[in-house]
């Protein structure tokens, strides 16, 4: 379906076509900046100097933080794929940057946390992003406002989003 016709076959008006406009625009604007955001971090890994995990990873172990968690419960959360972040987390076990071990309940399940040097990683994301925060502001690129009213809209996006799944599919 194209935004110059809908399902009853006739024009959508004046008012849809714009909204669709820039509903499209707005989300070629989140994939933009989500892969730009993983090019920041991949950027700011080669500047310190930290090259054997990539962006994914070392967004994956800031968003874990202190937490100990399952690959379900990442999923879950909204973070990550299945596939995608049991690789990612069998990868970062391997190199050193979390420990695993598997549940007293559910001997399937593996709960994972960050090691030492896991944290050094988060942390050097954490640096990255307050010091985009301090940017955004100090340049006049979005005010505490602006952001949250951003934050509003996009959660509001995910909610009606998250309703398609459950009650329409």
């Amino acid at each position: 379906m194209s935004i110059h016709s809908d399902l009853g076959g006739g024009l959508p008006s004046l008012r849809n076509t714009a909204f669709m406009g820039s509903y499209l625009e707005s989300l070629t604007l989140v994939e933009r900046l989500h892969r730009l955001l993983l090019d920041v971090i991949k950027d700011e890994f080669e500047r310190v100097g930290v090259l054997e995990i990539n962006a994914v990873q070392a967004l994956l172990l800031f968003n874990i933080g202190e937490n100990e968690v399952t690959a379900g419960e990442l999923k879950t959360r909204g973070y990550y794929q299945g596939s995608n972040v049991s690789y990612n987390l069998k990868k970062l076990v391997e190199m050193g940057y979390m420990h695993h071990q598997r549940c007293e309940i559910d001997r399937r399940s593996v709960r994972v946390r960050l090691t030492e040097k896991g944290r050094k990683v988060r942390d050097v994301v954490a640096k990255l992003f307050a010091g985009h925060a301090e940017g955004l502001q100090s340049r006049g690129v979005v005010d505490l406002s602006g952001i949250e009213d951003i934050t509003a809209a996009l959660r509001r996006i995910e909610r009606y989003w998250a309703d398609q799944i459950r009650y329409i599919y």
